[in-house]
């Protein structure tokens, strides 16, 4: 059954102090006004004009944008810092809008649970361990919708729809799939859903540019917007990748400078950081580790809040201490909810390793998650990373920079790989930014071009 309008609304209001407090939202009053002022002109174009939309730019590396019903449209710095012109931006804007105005969020809610901020709640829910890895993966407790090829080709109809009612060139919108399928094929880039429930987003590329045709069948497309050195103005100076103030990931070790303590994780294993946790997902997605903070004014309060509010049955625990560090360790099972089984389905219990840990006036928390059945194979990679839990001293790591977008001309013409290193990028950076400047190493550029490169001493004045 469908939700109604207000009941949409509720959704979103509900769901939007959680999804802000995972990511945080990006410090750049400039972004932050220009997402909202091109939102709420794009909603005028759409088919739900007199909804309330909300427009936020989100403190994170990874490359997603997303709405939530009741109209509220996030997009991260990370896909930000992906889009080379106004008119990709705008695109994407469309795509999300559009999810809203055909109400798909309202439609999988109906049909979806939505993942508590506590996050694993979502073990007892979801079917299989690799969907709630998944939902893990996405940093925050909102709705983890997935929407269908149906509902993600409707969307990039009204995509090219509203961004060409807007003025925008809709073709860059085409173009943009080809960066976020490079992004696709590089190891270890959560990408996303408008991408990750195609297979094949040649096919997709080639659709939007049909309906761009279609869309500028009657227009003066001389007068179609794209704004790229606008928008890559604006860029100028952003953070891209890990804030270091947040955490930050060097040879397999997460280092926070602010907190002042590191911890090292499997090779192989993906991390993601967000401001509330950090969840540390193994390559076949059968196991994850999460670190956060811990409730309670004591160890033993804090593994015992922890145990009530997952419902978890205690195997074993101990005192024990980490690097000199007051902790306390706990092996746990969280049962299946008989009521999430279908007929002649068992579920299979999830089975946690949980290390809390006294450091500076808090009470820190991992968490290693799997299935019972295979928890063993992974015992050795929990506690491994759970005991190496340390202060940080190293002023070295203490004090490092944000990498950040610098823009830069060339007064040059040749092929990008070779303009790139003449403007000063490093050879182990090439590829990232070919894929962030929207081109292949190969492709010429043309003198007085603006390109992205990477600064760690840059400030945006």
């Amino acid at each position: 059954m469908l939700m109604s309008e207000s009941q949409e609304k509720a959704i979103g209001a509900q769901s939007d102090p959680g999804i802000v407090q995972a990511y945080g939202l990006y410090e750049d009053d400039q972004m932050q006004a220009f997402i909202n002022e091109k939102g709420q002109e794009m909603v005028k174009f759409s088919h739900r004009p007199d909804l309330e939309f909300n427009f936020k730019l989100l403190d994170s590396p990874v490359v997603n944008a997303f709405a939530v019903p009741g109209g509220y449209v996030y997009f991260t710095r990370g896909i930000m810092a992906h889009f080379n012109n106004e008119a990709e931006f705008a695109g994407v804007l469309g795509h999300e809008i559009g999810h809203v105005t055909a109400r798909h969020s309202a439609k999988q809610y109906s049909n979806q649970m939505l993942a508590q901020v506590g996050l694993m709640v979502g073990v007892v829910a979801n079917e299989k361990f690799r969907e709630f890895a998944y939902d893990i993966s996405q940093g925050v407790g909102l709705l983890f919708l997935k929407f269908g090829r149906d509902h993600e080709s409707q969307s990039d109809e009204l995509g090219v729809q509203y961004s060409t009612a807007a003025g925008y060139d809709a073709h860059e919108m085409a173009d943009f799939f080809q960066t976020l399928n490079r992004l696709q094929q590089k190891a270890g880039v959560t990408i996303p859903d408008f991408l990750s429930t195609h297979p094949n987003p040649v096919n997709r590329y080639n659709k939007v540019h049909r309906h761009a045709d279609k869309a500028q069948a009657n227009m003066d497309k001389s007068k179609l917007k794209i704004n790229r050195d606008s928008y890559l103005a604006m860029i100028d100076g952003m953070i891209y990748g890990d804030d270091p103030k947040q955490g930050y990931v060097d040879n397999n070790v997460f280092y926070h400078p602010e907190l002042k303590f590191e911890f090292p994780f499997p090779q192989e294993w993906i991390l993601q950081n967000t401001p509330s946790q950090v969840q540390i997902i193994s390559p076949d997605n059968n196991a994850l580790m999460i670190f956060t903070f811990a409730q309670g004014n004591t160890l033993e309060a804090a593994a015992q809040a922890a145990t009530e509010q997952f419902n978890l049955t205690v195997l074993e625990s101990q005192r024990t201490n980490v690097n000199g560090m007051p902790a306390y360790a706990m092996v746990s099972e969280q049962k299946p909810d008989p009521q999430a089984n279908g007929p002649g389905q068992q579920q299979e219990p999830i089975r946690l390793m949980s290390y809390f840990i006294q450091y500076d006036q808090l009470i820190y928390v991992f968490h290693g998650i799997s299935l019972k059945s295979e928890f063993n194979g992974y015992t050795q990679n929990f506690k491994q990373t759970m005991t190496s839990f340390k202060k940080l001293t190293d002023p070295r790591r203490i004090n490092v920079q944000p990498t950040r977008l610098v823009i830069k001309t060339t007064n040059q013409s040749g092929p990008l790989n070779t303009i790139l290193q003449r403007l000063g990028a490093e050879y182990n950076d090439l590829e990232e930014l070919s894929i962030i400047n929207g081109m292949t190493l190969e492709e010429t550029v043309q003198s007085g071009s603006k390109l992205k490169l990477f600064s760690q001493s840059y400030n945006k004045g």
